[in-house]
Protein backbone atom coordinates (compact mmCIF):
# COMPACT_ATOMS: atom_id res chain seq x y z
CA UNK A 1 0.00 0.00 0.00
CA UNK A 2 1.27 3.66 -0.79
CA UNK A 3 0.55 6.87 0.60
CA UNK A 4 1.17 10.27 -0.86
CA UNK A 5 1.43 13.23 1.47
CA UNK A 6 -0.67 16.28 0.35
CA UNK A 7 0.53 18.52 3.00
CA UNK A 8 -0.78 19.26 6.52
CA UNK A 9 -1.32 15.89 7.99
CA UNK A 10 -3.07 14.82 4.60
CA UNK A 11 -2.55 11.74 2.21
CA UNK A 12 -3.54 10.02 -0.74
CA UNK A 13 -3.86 6.73 -1.16
CA UNK A 14 -5.92 3.45 -2.70
CA UNK A 15 -9.57 3.78 -2.19
CA UNK A 16 -9.96 -0.56 -2.02
CA UNK A 17 -12.85 -2.44 -1.10
CA UNK A 18 -11.92 -3.78 1.97
CA UNK A 19 -12.41 -0.53 3.31
CA UNK A 20 -16.05 -0.14 3.15
CA UNK A 21 -16.71 0.33 6.77
CA UNK A 22 -14.69 3.22 6.78
CA UNK A 23 -16.00 4.44 3.64
CA UNK A 24 -19.90 3.88 4.65
CA UNK A 25 -18.61 6.10 8.12
CA UNK A 26 -17.40 8.99 6.01
CA UNK A 27 -20.12 9.11 3.67
CA UNK A 28 -22.45 9.32 6.74
CA UNK A 29 -21.03 11.95 8.35
CA UNK A 30 -20.83 13.87 4.86
CA UNK A 31 -24.42 12.25 2.91
CA UNK A 32 -26.40 15.37 2.46
CA UNK A 33 -23.61 17.72 1.61
CA UNK A 34 -21.42 15.27 -0.42
CA UNK A 35 -25.08 14.24 -1.82
CA UNK A 36 -26.25 18.10 -2.92
CA UNK A 37 -24.34 17.48 -6.53
CA UNK A 38 -23.31 14.10 -7.02
CA UNK A 39 -24.98 10.33 -6.68
CA UNK A 40 -22.39 8.69 -4.99
CA UNK A 41 -24.32 9.75 -1.31
CA UNK A 42 -27.54 7.65 -2.74
CA UNK A 43 -25.74 4.67 -4.51
CA UNK A 44 -23.29 4.02 -1.20
CA UNK A 45 -26.38 3.80 1.17
CA UNK A 46 -25.44 0.98 3.08
CA UNK A 47 -22.47 -1.47 3.72
CA UNK A 48 -23.22 -3.57 0.53
CA UNK A 49 -23.98 -0.74 -1.72
CA UNK A 50 -20.89 1.14 -0.74
CA UNK A 51 -18.53 -2.13 -0.82
CA UNK A 52 -20.42 -3.10 -4.40
CA UNK A 53 -19.39 0.80 -5.35
CA UNK A 54 -15.78 0.62 -4.18
CA UNK A 55 -15.54 -2.99 -6.07
CA UNK A 56 -16.60 -1.36 -9.22
CA UNK A 57 -13.65 0.58 -9.34
CA UNK A 58 -11.30 -2.00 -8.13
CA UNK A 59 -12.66 -3.79 -11.15
CA UNK A 60 -12.02 -0.70 -13.33
CA UNK A 61 -8.50 -0.30 -12.13
CA UNK A 62 -7.72 -3.76 -13.30
CA UNK A 63 -9.35 -3.66 -16.53
CA UNK A 64 -7.48 0.19 -16.81
CA UNK A 65 -10.33 1.84 -16.92
CA UNK A 66 -10.66 4.21 -14.24
CA UNK A 67 -8.94 4.78 -10.37
CA UNK A 68 -10.24 5.70 -7.09
CA UNK A 69 -7.82 7.11 -4.05
CA UNK A 70 -9.39 8.46 -0.69
CA UNK A 71 -7.86 11.58 0.70
CA UNK A 72 -7.26 10.95 4.54
CA UNK A 73 -6.87 14.15 6.94
CA UNK A 74 -5.09 13.25 10.05
CA UNK A 75 -5.96 9.30 9.53
CA UNK A 76 -9.59 9.89 9.00
CA UNK A 77 -10.80 9.44 5.75
CA UNK A 78 -12.74 12.59 3.95
CA UNK A 79 -12.97 12.69 0.29
CA UNK A 80 -11.92 11.13 -2.47
CA UNK A 81 -10.39 11.77 -6.37
CA UNK A 82 -11.19 9.21 -9.26
CA UNK A 83 -10.75 8.73 -12.93
CA UNK A 84 -14.44 7.86 -13.63
CA UNK A 85 -13.31 7.56 -17.51
CA UNK A 86 -9.85 6.13 -17.84
CA UNK A 87 -9.29 6.00 -22.03
CA UNK A 88 -5.26 5.33 -22.07
CA UNK A 89 -5.43 4.42 -26.26
CA UNK A 90 -7.72 7.72 -26.85
CA UNK A 91 -5.72 9.67 -24.57
CA UNK A 92 -8.62 10.83 -22.73
CA UNK A 93 -9.90 10.98 -18.87
CA UNK A 94 -11.82 12.55 -16.00
CA UNK A 95 -11.55 13.15 -13.36
CA UNK A 96 -14.00 13.49 -10.43
CA UNK A 97 -14.41 14.51 -6.67
CA UNK A 98 -15.91 14.20 -3.39
CA UNK A 99 -15.29 15.67 0.22
CA UNK A 100 -17.44 15.62 3.78
CA UNK A 101 -17.96 19.44 5.16
CA UNK A 102 -15.42 18.99 7.73
CA UNK A 103 -12.96 18.57 5.47
CA UNK A 104 -13.81 21.29 2.64
CA UNK A 105 -12.33 24.52 2.30
CA UNK A 106 -8.55 23.11 2.91
CA UNK A 107 -7.60 22.66 -0.95
CA UNK A 108 -7.41 18.96 -0.28
CA UNK A 109 -9.29 18.21 -3.38
CA UNK A 110 -7.25 20.40 -5.81
CA UNK A 111 -4.52 19.06 -4.18
CA UNK A 112 -5.26 15.35 -4.93
CA UNK A 113 -6.19 16.28 -8.27
CA UNK A 114 -3.20 17.41 -9.16
CA UNK A 115 -1.39 14.30 -8.10
CA UNK A 116 -3.47 11.79 -10.01
CA UNK A 117 -3.68 14.27 -13.41
CA UNK A 118 0.28 14.60 -12.91
CA UNK A 119 0.58 10.68 -13.03
CA UNK A 120 -2.38 10.41 -15.79
CA UNK A 121 0.01 13.08 -18.32
CA UNK A 122 3.47 12.24 -17.43
CA UNK A 123 3.00 8.14 -16.47
CA UNK A 124 0.02 7.52 -18.82
CA UNK A 125 0.38 9.79 -21.47
CA UNK A 126 -2.95 11.44 -21.25
CA UNK A 127 -3.61 14.26 -23.58
CA UNK A 128 -6.96 15.49 -22.30
CA UNK A 129 -8.63 15.50 -18.69
CA UNK A 130 -11.82 16.58 -18.33
CA UNK A 131 -14.18 17.71 -15.59
CA UNK A 132 -17.72 17.66 -15.46
CA UNK A 133 -19.71 19.41 -12.62
CA UNK A 134 -22.88 21.19 -12.07
CA UNK A 135 -22.70 24.54 -12.49
CA UNK A 136 -24.52 25.06 -9.25
CA UNK A 137 -21.94 23.04 -7.23
CA UNK A 138 -19.22 26.07 -7.06
CA UNK A 139 -16.79 24.99 -4.90
CA UNK A 140 -16.03 21.70 -7.68
CA UNK A 141 -16.53 24.68 -10.05
CA UNK A 142 -13.29 26.77 -8.32
CA UNK A 143 -11.44 23.34 -8.23
CA UNK A 144 -11.66 23.42 -12.30
CA UNK A 145 -10.32 27.25 -12.51
CA UNK A 146 -7.37 26.40 -9.94
CA UNK A 147 -6.42 23.31 -12.04
CA UNK A 148 -6.10 25.82 -14.96
CA UNK A 149 -8.77 24.21 -16.82
CA UNK A 150 -10.84 25.61 -19.41
CA UNK A 151 -14.75 25.52 -19.44
CA UNK A 152 -15.74 24.67 -23.01
CA UNK A 153 -19.54 24.42 -22.40
CA UNK A 154 -22.85 23.59 -20.87
CA UNK A 155 -24.50 20.03 -21.68
CA UNK A 156 -27.61 21.44 -20.70
CA UNK A 157 -30.55 18.94 -19.15
CA UNK A 158 -27.66 16.18 -19.70
CA UNK A 159 -28.64 14.29 -16.87
CA UNK A 160 -31.24 12.85 -14.70
CA UNK A 161 -30.46 13.23 -10.77
CA UNK A 162 -33.39 12.62 -8.27
CA UNK A 163 -35.71 12.93 -10.70
CA UNK A 164 -34.63 16.36 -12.09
CA UNK A 165 -32.70 17.11 -15.31
CA UNK A 166 -29.14 18.48 -14.45
CA UNK A 167 -26.73 21.01 -16.44
CA UNK A 168 -23.12 20.08 -16.84
CA UNK A 169 -20.63 22.21 -17.34
CA UNK A 170 -17.13 20.60 -19.45
CA UNK A 171 -14.10 21.42 -18.20
CA UNK A 172 -10.31 20.46 -19.24
CA UNK A 173 -6.85 20.53 -19.88
CA UNK A 174 -4.48 19.50 -22.27
CA UNK A 175 -1.25 17.74 -21.77
CA UNK A 176 0.37 20.56 -23.06
CA UNK A 177 -1.08 23.06 -20.93
CA UNK A 178 -0.72 21.02 -17.86
CA UNK A 179 2.94 20.87 -18.40
CA UNK A 180 3.42 24.89 -19.68
CA UNK A 181 1.82 25.89 -16.74
CA UNK A 182 4.19 24.09 -14.60
CA UNK A 183 1.42 22.34 -12.57
CA UNK A 184 2.57 19.30 -11.51
CA UNK A 185 2.73 17.78 -8.35
CA UNK A 186 6.34 17.03 -8.01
Amino acid sequence: MFAISLGDDAELRPLEPWRAEEFLAHMDRGREYIGQHIGLADATADLDSARNWLQSYADKTAADAGRLYGIWLDGLLVGGVLFKVFDAAAGNCEVGCWLEPAAAGQGLVTRAARVIIDWAVYERGIHRVEWMVSPKNTPSVNVAKRLGMTREGLLRATYLYRGVRQDAEVWSILAPEWRAAGRDAR
